[in-house]
C-alpha cells in the first residue's frame, strides 16, 4: 500500500478490524519511510454477475436498480422503509449462491415478483403488471382472482389449525401473500 504522504511503497499494518458483517476490514498502517499513519480499508470483491436480457444483450447486475423497481412497486405501502433494499439484497445473494456468471432477466423478474407477493399484494400487482405486460383487464382480473383464492386457502387452513392450537378465531392473522 502506497503511503498518502511521502509516496513510499513499503508500509506496515499496525491494526485490522473486521467491520460489521459487510466483509470490510479496517487496517491502520504506518509508513517505514516517514512514520505517517493512515486507515485503508479492504472490501472483498465479488465475481461479476451479468444479466442475460431477452434481447440477448448482457450487462452487470446492478442491485440498485433492482432495489429502485422494487421501491416504486412498494411506494406508500404499509412496509418498511428499507424492505426494497432487503429484498434485493436476498435476491442478490440467492443469484449468488447458484455459482453462476449470467443470470437470465426473467429469473430475476419472478424472483422479484415472488419477494413482492411476499411483502404486499397490492405492490405485487403493480410490478406485475408492467412486468408481465398484462394486455387488459381481464388478464389482470385473472391474476388478482389468483391472489384471492390463495388468501381463501390460507385462511381456511388457519381456521383448520385453530381449534388444534386451543385457540379460537380471536387474534387471528391473515398473511399478506
Amino acid at each position: 500500500m502506497r503511503c498518502p504522504s511521502c509516496g513510499e511503497r513499503d508500509t506496515r499494518v499496525v491494526d485490522s478490524r473486521d467491520l460489521d458483517e459487510s466483509a470490510t476490514i479496517r487496517r491502520r498502517r504506518e509508513c517505514n519511510l516517514c512514520t505517517t499513519r493512515f486507515t485503508t480499508y479492504e472490501r472483498i470483491e465479488s465475481a461479476r454477475l451479468a444479466v442475460v436480457k431477452s434481447d440477448g444483450r448482457r450487462e452487470e447486475f446492478d442491485r440498485e436498480k433492482l432495489a429502485s423497481g422494487l421501491a416504486k412497486a412498494l411506494t406508500r405501502r404499509p412496509v418498511a422503509s428499507d424492505a426494497a433494499d432487503k429484498a434485493a439484497e436476498q435476491i442478490e445473494a440467492a443469484l449468488r449462491s447458484r455459482g453462476v456468471s449470467e443470470v437470465p432477466s426473467g429469473d430475476i423478474g419472478q424472483m422479484a415478483m415472488d419477494k413482492l407477493r411476499e411483502l404486499d399484494q397490492i405492490a405485487y400487482i403493480r410490478f406485475a403488471s408492467v412486468y408481465q405486460s398484462f394486455e387488459g383487464l381481464e388478464q389482470l382480473r385473472q391474476e388478482v382472482d389468483s391472489l384471492l383464492a390463495e388468501r381463501e386457502e390460507v385462511e381456511r387452513e388457519v381456521d383448520i389449525e385453530a381449534p388444534r392450537r386451543g385457540g379460537g378465531s380471536a387474534g387471528k392473522r391473515y398473511p399478506k401473500r
